[in-house]
């Protein structure tokens, strides 16, 4: 279902302004309040199971989406795991009736940016939204080879297996090495940077922390200088 055609709207028109959001839920009560919420703000396609979702996920660029955990079929999580195996790294909030820790772990962990427990404010909804499209852009994205690295989503993504989850301190470490590709950062360098009262040693614990996730040429060794981000294959 469509909640707008942005689109094909013409250039005139203040809706292909508003930025595009994917909502897919299967309860219509709540949909329908949700749309007629958000509408103002956003061109919003609705899909009611996570087939279509993954459907309209994967051919269309969003600038949000907004996924509920239980979906008949193919559930919140699976499809969440399918976009970010295609690489895609919109930011995604996830909803959910299931408020317990493990159940949050496990949606973050799959590649959502937050999670909001039902029932939730609509105001809340609204900030969340800013809050990770301020943070979590889908052009938030550096290339390393066959790889993809999203800083935002604290992430890298196979070519083979899809996304592999960082730390904070991983993803600090790679983000800086991607903002000069061609620089060598000595360990003093990175220690300055990313580990303040840290030391060599911490600096090759989380390179190696890195390579044993991904691949080792994903961060490159230049002997007796430091490290470089690398270009796997």
């Amino acid at each position: 279902m469509r909640a707008g055609e942005a689109g094909d709207a013409p250039a005139s028109d203040p809706r292909a302004a508003k930025p595009r959001l994917l909502y897919v839920e299967d309860e219509p009560e709540t949909a329908a309040m949700v749309i007629e919420v958000l509408s103002d703000e956003y061109d919003i396609d609705h899909a009611a199971t996570g087939e279509q979702g993954r459907s309209l996920a994967l051919g269309r660029r969003y600038d949000v989406m907004v996924i509920d955990r239980r979906l008949p079929g193919m559930s919140g999580v699976d499809l969440l795991h399918a976009v970010r195996t295609a690489r895609i790294a919109t930011p995604v909030i996830m909803l959910t009736a299931l408020g317990t820790v493990a159940d949050r772990v496990s949606g973050l962990d799959a590649g959502a940016d937050d999670y909001l427990v039902k029932p939730f404010d609509f105001a809340e909804l609204r900030a969340r939204l800013r809050a990770v499209r301020r943070g979590r852009g889908p052009a938030d994205r550096r290339e390393l080879g066959d790889w993809v690295f999203t800083p935002g989503a604290q992430a890298l993504y196979s070519p083979a297996t899809g996304r592999v989850a960082l730390t904070q301190a991983e993803t600090a470490l790679l983000e800086l090495l991607t903002s000069s590709p061609e620089h060598v950062f000595t360990r003093e360098e990175i220690v300055d940077a990313v580990f303040p009262g840290g030391s060599a040693a911490t600096v090759d614990t989380y390179v190696h922390y890195i390579r044993r996730k991904s691949t080792p040429e994903i961060i490159e060794t230049v002997r007796a200088r430091g490290y470089r981000a690398g270009a796997p294959r």
